[in-house]
């Protein structure tokens, strides 16, 4: 008989979070990482209770299941850090477990979390109509961030769409295609479908993008036997790229880049598509904010920019935040 997932409700400081995609057979360790994943809160200092009334769960064997523990989906656990506990930068990841003896439970974790291979984060870019070229520039570059370079992906893909109008027609595009060309060369307009697949293409990597809204995972490429795949979470209007961290809490990047069959780095992606779904973590496009940007005209959501663009024929749009009053 298949396991079912557990789903699981995380009371913290900053509210209650959703954990999705840990399953009775999963571990102490395994429950550790996607806790500190979701609270941000290191390793080393997390503090987890369990049960009515809460007890504090015993580290000291983390490689114990949760089925063990009898933890069962809709159960409620509260994680808090504890600042008395050690900081997980000073473990040692690299020391072998067969040198351990007289380290406290804590430190065992921590050095034994750190040697596991990492956790997979978003990383946040600016909202800047750009952002997807710049997602994707990140991945491609050990997770640099440089807004310069958007405007780089732009030309290829312009360069991409002028060498081939048959097969960028104006069928394909939705336009004709230098109207296309001079429309993505402008940084004020966004990127999507048509353009992750050109740079997947460019790339010869694949490009799977997670989607918060459906929590599916649309995979650009996966027909063509790409050797690499790099990650994207797209919230509906926004896109981030997804890196993998050290499971330490420091932030330290140690992957952007992954064999495209490295199935524990879709498993999270899939648990992180999961848990932005349940949590509401997506714009619906049918409510948010947008500007023509030919006329300046504030708009809101797609059917009014639908309708603003059959009644004046301007069809160049970028995003739009109102100002708190």
């Amino acid at each position: 008989m298949t396991s079912t997932a557990l789903r699981l409700r995380c009371q913290t400081r900053a509210g209650i979070k959703v954990l999705e995609g840990l399953m009775p057979n999963s571990t102490i360790a395994d429950l550790v990482v996607e806790v500190s994943r979701a609270t941000a809160i290191p390793a080393g200092r997390l503090k987890i209770k369990l049960g009515f009334p809460p007890r504090s769960i015993d580290m000291s064997d983390i490689d114990r299941s949760l089925s063990d523990l009898q933890v069962q989906s809709g159960d409620k656990i509260t994680a808090d850090e504890d600042m008395s506990l050690t900081n997980s930068s000073s473990s040692t990841p690299d020391q072998s477990l067969s040198g351990s003896r007289g380290m406290s439970a804590d430190s065992l974790l921590v050095q034994q979390l750190t040697s596991r291979r990492g956790v997979l984060q978003r990383k946040v870019v600016p909202a800047d109509n750009s952002c997807l070229f710049t997602a994707i520039n990140a991945l491609m570059t050990d997770g640099t961030v440089n807004l310069s370079d958007a405007g780089e992906l732009r030309q290829v893909i312009a360069g991409v769409v002028c060498s081939d109008p048959e097969t960028y027609s104006e069928a394909f595009l939705g336009r004709p295609n230098q109207e296309y060309v001079e429309w993505i060369m402008n940084p004020d307009t966004w990127g999507g479908g048509i353009e992750v697949a050109i740079l997947s293409d460019y790339f010869q990597t694949e490009i799977a993008v997670v989607d918060c809204q459906s929590a599916r995972i649309n995979r650009f490429g996966e027909d063509k036997n790409y050797t690499h795949r790099i990650f994207l979470l797209y919230d509906g209007v926004h896109y981030d790229p997804l890196v993998l961290e050290a499971a330490d809490g420091s932030g330290k990047i140690l992957e952007t880049r992954f064999p495209s069959d490295d199935e524990d780095v879709m498993q999270q992606a899939s648990d992180i598509a999961k848990e932005a779904q349940s949590s509401g973590q997506f714009t619906n496009v049918a409510e948010f904010s947008l500007r023509c940007l030919i006329c300046r005209t504030p708009l809101k959501g797609q059917g009014e920019a639908q309708q603003h663009a059959l009644s004046t024929g301007h069809d160049k749009y970028g995003e739009f935040r109102p100002q708190n009053p």
